[in-house]
């Protein structure tokens, strides 16, 4: 899955492509050059909904809930021009434990404005107003980016083979995942017989 950015376009484009996908067993997304937008808490806990217990249908297929959300691995492919919402993606994809994160450094630009004071020529100021603090009381991703667990070299000599060695390896390690822990098939019990009351 794709995720361009963090706005109303990268919000869309998870929701559509994780709703088509949700069902493989494993799933890599790629945020590399996301150019931000919002802060990505949203995202991460789509991508982190597991389903919770099973519905016996008598007429039909048996419903997983919630209907929407994934029990496998992930990996997250991010790189340095990975920005704002783009290195809080990774970063918040790490903290939640849903899978490495493959490729390079984010570029580290996580400052937060808001409100932009209009000029007599409509135009507008904009002013750094917030920035980031980790639950340790330290400053973080702000001209730093966010490491990637699994630093892979995007080698341009390899991409123009028509390769990309970052989604290869996030692919490998999804792959490795499933063969450690491969999916299980939730069998739906034999139906229960209550006595007559």
């Amino acid at each position: 899955m794709y995720v361009p950015d963090t706005g109303q376009g990268g919000q869309n484009e998870l929701v559509r492509q994780f709703r088509a996908q949700f069902m493989k067993p494993g799933l890599v997304i790629d945020e590399r050059f996301n150019s931000g937008g919002q802060i990505p808490d949203r995202f991460t806990e789509m991508l982190g909904r597991r389903n919770l217990n099973h519905w016996g249908v008598r007429d039909g297929r048996d419903w997983i809930w919630p209907e929407v959300a994934h029990n496998g691995p992930k990996a997250m492919l991010a790189n340095g021009w990975s920005g704002s919402g783009g290195d809080c993606f990774p970063y918040y994809f790490q903290q939640a434990k849903l899978g490495p994160v493959v490729g390079s450094r984010t570029w580290g630009g996580l400052i937060g404005i808001t409100g932009t004071p209009p000029l007599m020529d409509d135009g507008h100021i904009t002013v750094p107003t917030f920035g980031i603090f980790n639950n340790k009381g330290e400053w973080i991703i702000e001209g730093v980016g966010v490491e990637p667990d699994i630093n892979v070299v995007d080698d341009p000599s390899i991409r123009s083979r028509g390769r990309d060695p970052q989604l290869e390896r996030a692919v490998s390690e999804v792959l490795d995942a499933l063969k450690k822990n491969p999916p299980t098939q939730i069998k739906k019990p034999k139906y229960p017989v209550h006595p007559a009351s």
